[in-house]
């Protein structure tokens, strides 16, 4: 079948007539700036042309809910992107739910209204793209969704928690007295500074340049921290670790890894 006919296949089950699937032809390729394409066969079109004309075959359908299970996972990074903003585009212009399936993290973040996390079949958390990366409600999702320091730490009591050795001061209540948590610290949320001026020192021992920022990891008590800095440090110097208290996400530790998949679900 060739493009038109593609687009028309579902129309054509509905038996809805010829004008009418003419005009929805029409309208879909508009949509997805494919117009002009209707006689060409998929086969000569570009892997995010062929992507587009799957959705036009859908839309025209008018489904109140469309599902996208790992649609853009074939395609390489930069068509990756550009399809990412034509989806959004169209989500915005057609008013459809999507329900969009995907294991990319930042994909996840860059389209999405709401985000569900799930492990093992089990809801995890959901919400805004914010707050599940700054607020993650526990570990597995932390480690999910972007990238983290996660510490077996002791919360020594409300607002001060013991991470490798050293007392963080945080603003977390509730967890009780030298309990043991997990800690979470974003990358970016992590300064360094002169060996004698941070909680914990350390060294770094390595670099990797990112273009926005450099990526390195900082041998500190025993524990290897990735670090997200605009400042570069080299192989082998000195450091020292601070963290606002405001940055330190205390978390409950799971007694099993079935516990740590099962959430309650509200």
């Amino acid at each position: 079948m060739n493009i038109a006919e593609n687009i028309a296949f579902g129309l054509k089950i509905k038996n809805k007539s010829k004008s009418y699937i003419d005009d929805k032809i029409k309208y879909a390729l508009k949509l997805v700036n494919l117009e002009g394409y209707e006689n060409r066969m998929p086969d000569s079109l570009s892997g995010g042309q062929q992507q587009r004309i799957a959705i036009a075959r859908a839309i025209v359908n008018e489904p109140k809910v469309l599902l996208l299970d790992e649609p853009l996972g074939a395609l390489d990074l930069k068509l990756r992107q550009d399809m990412q903003y034509e989806l959004i585009r169209l989500k915005n212009e057609l008013g459809i739910t999507f329900i969009y399936v995907t294991h990319d993290q930042e994909e996840a973040l860059t389209m999405s209204d709401t985000i569900v996390v799930m492990n093992q079949g089990y809801i995890q958390q959901i919400g805004t793209p914010e707050s599940i990366y700054n607020e993650p409600e526990n570990a597995f999702v932390a480690d999910f969704i972007g990238d983290s320091n996660i510490i077996d730490s002791i919360m020594v009591r409300d607002e001060l928690v013991e991470i490798l050795g050293a007392k963080f001061a945080c603003v977390d209540k509730g967890f009780g007295e030298n309990v043991h948590v997990d800690v979470v610290i974003r990358p970016e949320d992590i300064e360094l500074v002169k060996p004698e001026e941070g909680t914990i020192s350390g060294e770094v021992t390595h670099i990797i340049f990112k273009g926005v920022h450099y990526e390195m990891e900082v041998m500190a008590n025993g524990f290897e921290w990735l670090v997200h800095s605009t400042k570069m440090y080299p192989v082998g110097e000195k450091v020292g670790i601070k963290v606002d208290p405001f940055n330190i996400q205390i978390m409950n530790k799971p007694a099993s890894e079935d516990e740590e998949a099962v959430q309650i679900e509200e």
